[in-house]
């Protein structure tokens, strides 16, 4: 196979192909049939459920399982990125994170909430979680790789956009599936509705999906970026040894330390937001029937995916124009104002403004923050360890964000509360990019 040269076109479309593969399961899984199928487990009106010797609201179970996971690949990471780097082949990491979350995805075809059942259930949603997220540890890793400076914003949005575009496809072929069981032959039974059966269908599609369409990113990234050594026992920590380095490192570049600090905050509230929207809608939203709910929190979800293509190709042109920062400051203030409108809003049609905003600017600060970030690294070969350290600083704002909400959410037992709460994130998040300078500085 030839190598292809650092900026080619190839190489950075195989890259952001990545995105294509895995966005199924961030839509499907994490974000919309999932959720529902998980709610349509639950028959009374109150949503409670005993695993681990304790009971939880249903909502407030899935949140701190979600926050475990999340917990688990902020210590694994950089233990993986330390022999990815000495090994000088993170393309095998990339590999095992991705059909390890495919496989996750294949097995909730038997989630079940039964006591008997529920440890195993839960297990194989934890493997999809730590799939995707692992993965995405040598995946972003590999942007200033692959890109030089002046095509990472461009390329990072592009990925998005194709994970969007991608995951919105399977999704519709996956709702025919949900909403037309006959066509399909799938019948129900006494346990289940048709439907519900078509739901764990879908799982398996995007286990296979996953897999599949990343064979064409595999082919073409590069193995690494260092010569190829031995893995002893004296590196098994070396990932946590290299964090040491570049925090030290953060003393000497004043930009990037105050960057991670904002990064660190508003991505804590952004990522929470998206990983409990559908059950926020699910519970709190007054929809007129269980039908019109499903169809409501589907196509909310579906126009989340479409107007966010167009909002990560708006965030980068506003970025050319005023800069990341300055970008960032003024997206950070639409997720501010969505929250406190989120809290207020009762029926269907608010929900759908909800979608809307969400769309538009859920793109657009993931693939800015993820470029803005490569763009302030030093001049070094180490990229796996920056963007571990990048990647272990979101994974433990992700946690803190969960268990926050899920624990204003068990105990007050309204979600509205919890997502009013995220307001300060964005807030703080605001003040600390406004603190970031513009040029490098000890």
């Amino acid at each position: 196979m030839k190598k292809l040269e650092k900026g080619s076109k190839k190489l950075l479309n195989a890259w952001a192909f990545y995105d294509w593969a895995n966005s199924v399961y961030t839509l499907t899984i994490a974000s919309s049939i999932f959720p529902i199928f998980y709610s349509a487990l639950f028959i009374s009106e109150i949503k409670k459920i005993n695993a681990f010797g304790f009971e939880f609201k249903s909502t407030a179970l899935i949140t701190f399982v979600t926050a475990f996971t999340f917990l688990v690949v902020a210590f694994i990471s950089p233990i993986l990125s330390g022999i990815a780097d000495y090994v000088g082949n993170k393309k095998t990491f990339l590999k095992f994170f991705c059909y390890l979350g495919s496989a996750g995805c294949i097995g909730l075809f038997w989630f079940d909430i039964s006591p008997d059942k529920i440890h195993l259930s839960l297990l194989f949603y934890f493997m999809g979680l730590i799939g995707y997220w692992g993965s995405l540890v040598f995946y972003n890793s590999y942007l200033p790789d692959i890109a030089f400076e002046h095509q990472q914003d461009s390329i990072s949005a592009k990925g998005f956009s194709m994970g969007y575009l991608g995951s919105v496809i399977l999704l519709i072929i996956n709702l025919i599936m949900v909403m037309f069981p006959e066509m399909l032959n799938i019948e129900s039974s006494l346990d289940e509705t048709a439907s519900q059966r078509a739901m764990r269908y879908s799982f398996v599609t995007v286990g296979f999906w996953w897999a599949l369409f990343s064979q064409y990113t595999f082919y073409w990234l590069p193995k690494g970026v260092s010569e190829g050594h031995k893995i002893t026992k004296a590196i098994l920590f070396n990932g946590f040894k290299e964090l040491q380095v570049v925090w030290k490192d953060l003393k000497n570049n004043l930009r990037l330390k105050r960057y991670l600090n904002a990064f660190f905050v508003f991505s804590m509230a952004v990522q929470t937001i998206m990983l409990v929207a559908v059950y926020f809608g699910e519970e709190e939203i007054a929809w007129a029937d269980d039908n019109a709910k499903k169809m409501g929190l589907v196509g909310s979800i579906l126009l989340i995916q479409l107007i966010a293509i167009l909002g990560a190709f708006l965030t980068s042109k506003a970025s050319e124009k005023y800069g990341n920062i300055k970008t960032l400051i003024g997206v950070n203030g639409i997720w501010m104002v969505l929250c406190v409108y989120s809290y207020f809003m009762i029926t269907p049609t608010h929900f759908y403004i909800a979608a809307g905003i969400v769309g538009f600017v859920m793109g657009g600060i993931q693939s800015l923050a993820r470029s803005t970030y490569s763009k302030f690294l030093p001049d070094t070969e180490d990229t796996t360890s920056y963007f571990s350290f990048y990647d272990v600083a979101e994974k433990i704002g992700i946690v803190i964000g969960m268990i926050i909400y899920g624990a204003i959410d068990q105990f007050t037992g309204s979600m509205r509360n919890a997502i009013l709460f995220l307001v300060i994130f964005f807030f703080v998040g605001i003040i600390l990019l406004v603190r970031v300078p513009k040029k490098v500085s000890g």
